[in-house]
């Protein structure tokens, strides 16, 4: 008995001293899967504050930089006061086949006389202007044929008065550019164009739809819309192509297409369903966009419509016949 007592104890202390270096074992590692989630907890903590910040960040850079308005921008339409530059559509190869041979006339009334009687023709001093109002996206092919076989007799009638003409720039097609958004791209390039050289933008508008890149393709560059922008001979170079560089109407180009295709401004709840959209003192021109004798016959009919309604009709005197 004496004998074995001894080695019982040896194995006891054995058991006791490796399971004391298990638990030292155990403990360390516990220890080390702590310190590990505590790691990943505060790095993971560390990322969403950083993501956070950014995000933050980004929306009051967003909020901090209010959307820009031409200033002389009127119901989002550029009104053409003069036309400068006009020479840039017979300058234009694409232009001066559609144009060529094409007749202008003014949009003056006239009516059937009776038999034996004058023609009465109401003159420029007595015939409101024509009220022609465009909705044009620069992508749109229709926009540039209705633009280049209108364009000679658009120009006379605005340097005669005869019409006021406005031109409504929207992005419809901004999609249709392999991503470059050309569109609204070229719709802010004349925002800048009327913004700082006014009397260009009838110039500019001719270049953008007459040298027109074919839907689907890139589009040009904000480098080349400035190009083209400086090659109509408008004042203030330098600013005009920062401006389109910078995209600095842009988000005002979406603004104003948005709105267009909510309600177009004094039409009674009109709204863009394409685009050219040529109203004429409000009325819509459904006819051939490439057929400048169409359009120009639309034309007097609404402003003949117009002259009539405006003139008011004599009323007989009546007269006392005196009793003898």
């Amino acid at each position: 008995m004496s004998s074995d007592e001894p080695q019982n104890g040896a194995v006891s202390e054995r058991r006791d001293a490796v399971r004391e270096k298990a638990q030292q074992v155990q403990a360390r590692q516990s220890r080390a899967r702590l310190i590990r989630r505590t790691t990943l907890g505060a790095a993971a903590i560390a990322v969403i504050a950083i993501v956070a910040v950014v995000v933050t960040w980004t929306v009051s850079s967003s909020a901090s930089k209010p959307m820009m308005s031409p200033a002389n921008v009127v119901n989002d339409g550029f009104v053409v006061t003069g036309v400068t530059g006009v020479g840039i559509v017979s300058d234009m190869g694409q232009a001066d086949a559609s144009v060529e041979g094409a007749e202008t006339a003014t949009p003056t009334p006239t009516t059937a006389p009776a038999e034996g009687e004058p023609t009465p023709t109401a003159t420029p001093t007595d015939t409101p202007a024509v009220d022609i109002r465009v909705y044009v996206d620069y992508l749109s092919t229709g926009s540039r044929d209705f633009q280049v076989a209108n364009a000679p007799q658009l120009t006379e009638w605005v340097n005669e008065g005869a019409a006021t003409l406005t031109y409504y720039p929207v992005a419809m097609l901004t999609a249709k550019s392999n991503g470059t958004k050309y569109s609204l791209r070229a719709a802010g390039a004349s925002a800048c164009v009327a913004q700082h050289s006014p009397d260009y933008f009838f110039a500019f508008n001719q270049a953008l739809l007459a040298q027109q890149p074919e839907v689907d393709s890139d589009g040009y560059s904000d480098s080349e819309l400035a190009a083209l922008a400086i090659a109509t001979g408008l004042d203030g170079a330098k600013v005009v192509r920062s401006c389109i560089e910078d995209q600095s109407y842009a988000s005002w180009a979406k603004t104003a297409t948005e709105r267009a295709l909510q309600e177009l401004p004094d039409t009674d709840g009109m709204a863009l369903t394409g685009t050219p959209m040529v109203l004429v003192n409000g009325v819509q021109y459904v006819g051939k966009l490439d057929d400048p004798k169409e359009f120009a016959q639309f034309v007097l009919t609404v402003a003949s419509d117009a002259y009539y309604e405006a003139t008011p009709t004599p009323t007989p005197t009546a007269t006392t016949t005196p009793t003898p």
